[in-house]
């Protein structure tokens, strides 16, 4: 059994040291995270007396109840206090909507592994998990078809925070919260707890808003090139625009911004490291802490919304996902179907339909508020769909601040940005991977319609696709490269589109980074003004003798360093 937690919510101590400071690459113009509201605000429900003395039973569940039929009031940020009072934490106050008082018990030992049937009844339910976490973990088997509906909480829980190894093994099975309910998030695994969720559906989660709503990340902190500099084979920029959702600013007049790789909340320390972890609006499905791990097959995870980052998904620590998907999400930060900052691995799933106000409409791993950074963990992604997802500023499809991310037979199709990277955008400093990808049909309302990589980031595009991307106010309809370092390998950038007033590398376009092309095709782009394959305003660009930009309109190539034998007319 795990005795390490020291956090009412289930996670870990507070205090671990995170990177240092690190240049940042866009305007973040979002406000810092004081201020969230918790379900606290919502008030307690009182402590129930145990009637029976019995601490395994439920003060006043109805054996034969099939639902629960007590409101919601449950607090956000406390998730199990009376665990921490139980192991003498004086700040542990309240009682427990479920149990009278105590999820732990007596913390009985001698679990002998064998299945336990939950029937129909989600008190029955709740009771299991609470003797799973008492005695070493269990593989409690949910009933055939039955809908699980969820109408309280405690400290913001639908179910008790998973402490332990337990499995959630269903057939045809869904978890809901009551339409009508207070908002809750459905399963929280704390520090040390392993959830395994086998043909389950997670559905209706919802967390309670930010009290302040931030206002949204700023866009690429790049200056469009003129029509004259488009015009000119000079590699000047031109005047500044303003980004969709507010202006542009150079990243020389950013503050410096400390960096972590795990955490959600990220609050600047005064030694300029950065404290980082969930808040009670994380994670409105599932909410993973730090040194949990949750493992999803067959499963779905649906419709859930989290007043902050991770609509379906929040991942502090370990997900991994297999067959699963997870659709029709949404968050009010970061991360509509999954928010990551932990380790993510999905494999033969789809990220479908979800939508982010800040970034990420599909996975987000990291973010940026208020300038300080939390930096994005570790995703791999294989054999699986990140289609038809939104986002009302960057990163439709996937997100990635100063993280990794590793893509490898999959689709990134159909995906909108309010303002940058309809596709797919590492915002700074990340470290990107495709291989045998195809980015498709995305649209930006501003630039990079497929593919953005920003200042410091590193980007290799092997065997891949970019077609058929819109980049509407601006350039790079297929690829843009925003002081990054990028490399395509045998590859095809095919049928994109640069449109606007300011639409120009309809193809790629290379501001101030380094962009160069092996074996790859960079054919029947489209921009507003020339050229419509490739535009450069330094000596980034390289293109070797296998490779080809031809037949893209109203011309093939402009920049200083584009080689032109490769650009055929």
């Amino acid at each position: 059994m795990s005795d390490d937690v020291t956090r009412p919510d289930g996670g870990p101590p507070v205090g671990t040291p995170m990177r240092g400071r690190r240049k940042l690459w866009l305007a973040a113009g979002v406000a810092g995270l004081t201020g969230v509201v918790g379900l606290a605000a919502l008030g307690g429900l009182a402590a129930r007396d145990d009637k029976s003395g019995d601490s395994e039973r439920l003060s006043d569940a109805q054996a034969s109840a099939p639902k629960q039929n007590v409101s919601d009031a449950g607090r956000a940020d406390d998730a199990g206090k009376a665990d921490d009072e139980a192991d003498g934490n004086p700040a542990a106050e309240g009682g427990n909507a479920w149990s009278g008082g105590d999820w732990s018990g007596d913390k009985d030992r001698g679990n002998d592994g064998r299945v336990t049937e939950v029937p129909c009844d989600t008190d029955k339910l709740i009771q299991a998990i609470i003797h799973a976490n008492r005695t070493d973990g269990a593989t409690l088997k949910l009933a055939r078809h039955c809908t699980y509906e969820l109408t309280r909480s405690e400290y913001g829980n639908g179910l008790p925070v998973i402490k332990e190894s337990i499995v959630l093994k269903g057939e045809g099975t869904a978890i809901v919260r009551a339409a009508e309910a207070e908002r809750f998030r459905i399963l929280n695994v704390g520090s040390g707890g392993h959830l395994t969720l086998k043909d389950v559906t997670v559905k209706g989660g919802q967390t309670v808003a930010a009290k302040t709503v931030p206002a949204p990340v700023s866009s690429f902190g790049r200056t469009k090139p003129t029509e004259a500099a488009a015009a000119a084979a000079e590699p000047a920029r031109g005047p500044a625009m303003a980004a969709p959702k507010g202006p542009a600013t150079a990243a020389s007049e950013l503050p410096a911004a400390p960096t972590a790789r795990s955490g959600g909340a990220a609050t600047a320390r005064p030694d300029g490291t950065a404290t980082a972890a969930p808040t009670g609006a994380d994670g409105a499905g599932i909410l993973v802490q730090r040194g949990g791990r949750a493992d999803l097959e067959h499963s779905r995870i649906v419709q859930n919304h989290a007043g902050w980052n991770g609509g379906g998904i929040a991942n502090f620590g370990t997900t991994n996902l297999r067959h699963t998907s997870v659709e029709e999400n949404s968050a009010s930060g970061f991360g509509g179907g999954i928010f990551t900052v932990g380790v993510l691995r999905v494999e033969e799933s789809k990220v479908s339909k979800n939508s982010a106000r800040l970034g990420g409409g599909g996975i987000a791993n990291g973010t940026t508020p208020n300038g300080t950074t939390v930096g994005g963990g570790t995703v791999w992604v294989w054999k699986s769909t990140i289609s038809h997802n939104r986002t009302s500023s960057i990163g439709g499809g996937v997100f990635d601040n100063r993280g990794d991310i590793v893509l490898t037979q999959s689709e990134i199709t159909d995906n909108t940005a309010g303002t940058d990277g309809g596709g797919l955008v590492t915002f700074s400093d990340g470290r990107l991977s495709l291989e045998k990808v195809v980015v498709a049909r995305n649209y930006a309302d501003g630039e990079a319609g497929g593919v953005g990589v920003g200042g410091g980031s590193n980007a290799v595009i092997e065997h891949s696709v970019i077609k058929e991307n819109v980049a509407a106010g601006g350039g790079g309809g297929g690829l843009y490269n925003d002081g990054g370092d990028v490399t395509l390998r045998d590859s095809e950038v095919l049928g994109n589109q640069a449109v606007g007033e300011y639409g120009v590398g309809g193809g790629i376009l290379n501001d101030f980074g380094r962009t160069r092309l092996i074996s790859t095709k960079v054919v029947h782009n489209v921009a507003t003004a020339p050229p419509g394959g490739i535009f450069t305003n330094n000596d980034g660009v390289l293109i070797d003798r296998k490779s080809a930009v031809k037949d893209n309109r109203p011309t093939n190539c402009k920049g200083s360093t584009v080689i032109p034998d490769r650009c055929f007319a």
